[in-house]
Protein backbone atom coordinates (compact mmCIF):
# COMPACT_ATOMS: atom_id res chain seq x y z
CA UNK A 1 0.00 0.00 0.00
CA UNK A 2 1.58 3.53 -1.01
CA UNK A 3 2.29 5.98 1.97
CA UNK A 4 0.16 9.07 2.33
CA UNK A 5 2.68 12.14 1.13
CA UNK A 6 3.30 14.21 4.54
CA UNK A 7 1.58 16.78 5.70
CA UNK A 8 4.30 19.61 5.05
CA UNK A 9 4.57 18.03 1.63
CA UNK A 10 0.76 18.56 0.64
CA UNK A 11 0.93 22.18 2.47
CA UNK A 12 4.03 22.71 0.19
CA UNK A 13 2.07 21.46 -2.93
CA UNK A 14 -0.73 22.86 -2.33
CA UNK A 15 0.67 26.33 -1.70
CA UNK A 16 2.63 25.85 -4.83
CA UNK A 17 -0.52 25.37 -6.93
CA UNK A 18 -2.21 28.60 -5.24
CA UNK A 19 1.03 30.78 -6.30
CA UNK A 20 0.70 29.44 -9.86
CA UNK A 21 -3.29 30.66 -10.17
CA UNK A 22 -2.89 33.64 -8.47
CA UNK A 23 0.36 34.46 -10.97
CA UNK A 24 -2.07 33.27 -13.90
CA UNK A 25 -5.31 35.27 -12.52
CA UNK A 26 -3.14 38.62 -12.00
CA UNK A 27 -2.60 39.01 -16.00
CA UNK A 28 -5.06 40.16 -18.33
CA UNK A 29 -5.19 39.44 -22.08
CA UNK A 30 -5.99 42.65 -24.27
CA UNK A 31 -7.63 41.75 -27.54
CA UNK A 32 -8.27 45.31 -29.24
CA UNK A 33 -7.24 48.64 -28.38
CA UNK A 34 -8.59 52.21 -29.90
CA UNK A 35 -7.83 55.57 -29.58
CA UNK A 36 -11.42 57.57 -29.54
CA UNK A 37 -9.97 60.88 -28.05
CA UNK A 38 -5.97 62.43 -28.11
CA UNK A 39 -5.74 65.39 -26.50
CA UNK A 40 -2.54 67.79 -25.36
CA UNK A 41 -2.47 66.09 -21.95
CA UNK A 42 -4.00 62.43 -21.82
CA UNK A 43 -5.98 60.19 -24.55
CA UNK A 44 -8.78 57.90 -24.37
CA UNK A 45 -8.82 54.30 -25.51
CA UNK A 46 -11.59 52.13 -26.27
CA UNK A 47 -10.21 48.69 -24.75
CA UNK A 48 -11.32 45.23 -25.44
CA UNK A 49 -9.87 42.56 -22.67
CA UNK A 50 -10.26 39.53 -21.42
CA UNK A 51 -9.97 39.95 -17.74
CA UNK A 52 -7.60 37.56 -15.02
CA UNK A 53 -10.21 35.94 -14.41
CA UNK A 54 -11.61 34.92 -17.79
CA UNK A 55 -14.20 37.57 -17.96
CA UNK A 56 -14.40 39.15 -21.45
CA UNK A 57 -14.59 43.08 -20.94
CA UNK A 58 -14.56 46.46 -22.69
CA UNK A 59 -13.24 49.23 -20.65
CA UNK A 60 -12.99 53.16 -21.76
CA UNK A 61 -9.43 54.42 -20.50
CA UNK A 62 -7.39 57.44 -20.05
CA UNK A 63 -3.92 56.94 -20.65
CA UNK A 64 -1.56 59.44 -19.12
CA UNK A 65 2.31 60.03 -18.87
CA UNK A 66 1.90 60.16 -15.41
CA UNK A 67 2.06 63.04 -12.45
CA UNK A 68 4.30 64.13 -10.07
CA UNK A 69 3.38 65.67 -6.49
CA UNK A 70 5.22 67.47 -4.33
CA UNK A 71 5.40 68.13 -0.52
CA UNK A 72 7.83 70.66 -0.06
CA UNK A 73 8.54 70.91 3.91
CA UNK A 74 11.13 73.53 5.39
CA UNK A 75 12.08 72.20 9.72
CA UNK A 76 14.12 75.27 9.93
CA UNK A 77 11.96 76.39 12.88
CA UNK A 78 10.31 73.56 13.67
CA UNK A 79 11.10 69.75 13.17
CA UNK A 80 7.90 68.73 14.81
CA UNK A 81 5.66 71.01 13.01
CA UNK A 82 7.22 71.92 9.90
CA UNK A 83 5.87 74.75 7.64
CA UNK A 84 4.29 72.81 4.61
CA UNK A 85 4.22 74.77 1.10
CA UNK A 86 0.28 75.14 -0.22
CA UNK A 87 -1.15 76.23 -3.14
CA UNK A 88 -4.71 77.77 -3.97
CA UNK A 89 -5.76 77.63 -7.62
CA UNK A 90 -9.38 77.77 -9.38
CA UNK A 91 -10.08 74.29 -10.82
CA UNK A 92 -12.49 74.26 -13.52
CA UNK A 93 -13.44 70.44 -13.06
CA UNK A 94 -14.64 71.27 -9.48
CA UNK A 95 -15.82 74.90 -10.31
CA UNK A 96 -14.02 75.95 -6.95
CA UNK A 97 -11.15 77.30 -5.79
CA UNK A 98 -8.58 74.62 -3.77
CA UNK A 99 -6.22 74.29 -1.51
CA UNK A 100 -3.26 71.63 -3.12
CA UNK A 101 0.42 70.70 -2.80
CA UNK A 102 2.20 71.52 -6.17
CA UNK A 103 2.20 69.10 -8.61
CA UNK A 104 1.90 68.71 -12.31
CA UNK A 105 2.68 66.32 -15.45
CA UNK A 106 5.29 64.25 -16.72
CA UNK A 107 6.34 65.04 -20.13
CA UNK A 108 6.83 61.87 -22.52
CA UNK A 109 9.78 59.75 -20.87
CA UNK A 110 11.19 62.24 -18.24
CA UNK A 111 12.29 61.01 -15.00
CA UNK A 112 9.81 61.82 -12.26
CA UNK A 113 12.33 63.36 -9.83
CA UNK A 114 13.25 65.67 -12.35
CA UNK A 115 9.77 66.46 -12.97
CA UNK A 116 9.18 66.94 -9.45
CA UNK A 117 12.16 69.51 -9.40
CA UNK A 118 11.12 71.26 -12.46
CA UNK A 119 7.53 71.56 -11.30
CA UNK A 120 8.39 72.91 -7.51
CA UNK A 121 10.67 75.43 -9.11
CA UNK A 122 8.21 76.83 -12.02
CA UNK A 123 5.29 77.04 -9.44
CA UNK A 124 7.09 78.20 -6.60
CA UNK A 125 10.21 79.24 -7.51
CA UNK A 126 11.48 76.91 -4.77
CA UNK A 127 14.87 74.08 -4.67
CA UNK A 128 15.43 71.25 -2.11
CA UNK A 129 18.53 70.06 -1.25
CA UNK A 130 17.37 66.88 -0.32
CA UNK A 131 15.03 64.50 -2.41
CA UNK A 132 13.03 61.30 -1.59
CA UNK A 133 10.19 59.43 -2.83
CA UNK A 134 7.15 59.47 -0.70
CA UNK A 135 4.59 57.37 -1.72
CA UNK A 136 3.05 56.35 -5.41
CA UNK A 137 -0.97 55.69 -6.09
CA UNK A 138 -3.52 56.16 -8.78
CA UNK A 139 -6.17 58.55 -8.01
CA UNK A 140 -8.84 56.84 -9.47
CA UNK A 141 -8.07 53.96 -11.38
CA UNK A 142 -11.74 52.45 -12.32
CA UNK A 143 -10.68 54.44 -15.83
CA UNK A 144 -7.87 56.77 -15.32
CA UNK A 145 -4.52 55.06 -15.82
CA UNK A 146 -2.70 58.16 -13.70
CA UNK A 147 0.31 57.35 -11.53
CA UNK A 148 0.46 60.08 -8.87
CA UNK A 149 4.39 59.89 -7.48
CA UNK A 150 4.71 61.88 -4.40
CA UNK A 151 8.62 63.22 -3.55
CA UNK A 152 9.12 64.46 -0.46
CA UNK A 153 11.83 67.81 -0.85
CA UNK A 154 13.55 69.11 2.04
CA UNK A 155 16.55 71.91 2.89
CA UNK A 156 14.53 74.39 0.56
CA UNK A 157 15.68 77.63 -0.75
CA UNK A 158 13.54 80.14 -2.54
CA UNK A 159 13.66 81.79 -5.70
CA UNK A 160 11.35 83.25 -8.28
CA UNK A 161 8.87 80.81 -9.82
CA UNK A 162 7.69 81.65 -13.24
CA UNK A 163 4.85 78.99 -13.54
CA UNK A 164 3.10 78.48 -17.56
CA UNK A 165 0.95 80.78 -18.98
CA UNK A 166 -2.25 79.22 -17.89
CA UNK A 167 -1.48 78.75 -14.63
CA UNK A 168 -2.53 81.52 -12.15
CA UNK A 169 -1.08 79.83 -8.25
CA UNK A 170 -1.45 80.99 -4.93
CA UNK A 171 1.28 79.52 -2.71
CA UNK A 172 2.22 80.68 0.72
CA UNK A 173 3.98 78.29 3.65
CA UNK A 174 1.63 76.73 6.13
CA UNK A 175 2.12 74.92 9.37
CA UNK A 176 1.70 70.89 9.17
CA UNK A 177 -1.15 71.03 12.50
CA UNK A 178 -2.65 73.83 10.39
CA UNK A 179 -2.56 72.01 6.84
CA UNK A 180 -4.34 68.84 9.29
CA UNK A 181 -6.82 70.96 10.85
CA UNK A 182 -8.11 72.16 7.30
CA UNK A 183 -7.99 68.69 6.35
CA UNK A 184 -10.15 67.96 9.57
CA UNK A 185 -12.75 70.82 9.07
CA UNK A 186 -13.17 69.53 5.31
CA UNK A 187 -11.48 72.48 3.71
CA UNK A 188 -9.18 70.89 1.59
CA UNK A 189 -10.34 68.46 -0.82
CA UNK A 190 -7.99 67.94 -3.02
CA UNK A 191 -7.09 63.60 -2.65
CA UNK A 192 -3.30 64.09 -3.81
CA UNK A 193 -2.98 66.69 -0.52
CA UNK A 194 -4.98 64.64 1.58
CA UNK A 195 -3.31 61.28 1.33
CA UNK A 196 0.47 62.90 1.55
CA UNK A 197 -0.13 64.93 4.14
CA UNK A 198 -2.15 62.78 6.20
CA UNK A 199 1.04 59.90 5.75
CA UNK A 200 3.39 62.69 6.12
CA UNK A 201 2.06 63.73 9.61
CA UNK A 202 1.88 60.39 10.74
CA UNK A 203 5.02 59.40 9.99
CA UNK A 204 6.21 62.81 11.84
CA UNK A 205 4.58 61.37 14.99
CA UNK A 206 5.86 58.06 14.69
CA UNK A 207 9.68 59.72 14.59
CA UNK A 208 9.27 61.86 17.55
CA UNK A 209 7.45 59.89 19.76
CA UNK A 210 9.88 57.24 19.98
Amino acid sequence: MPKKPAKSEKTKALKAKSQKTQKKSESEQLVSSKIVYQGSLFRVLHDKLIEPGGKESERDIIRHNGSVVILAVDKSKNKKDPWIVMERQYRHAAKQFLWELPAGKLDAGEEPLVGAQRELEEETGYRAKKWKPLIEYYGSPGFLAESMKVFLAEGLVAGDAHPEDDEDIEFRLVKLSDVVKMIEKGAIKDGKTLCSVLLYARQIRKKHRK
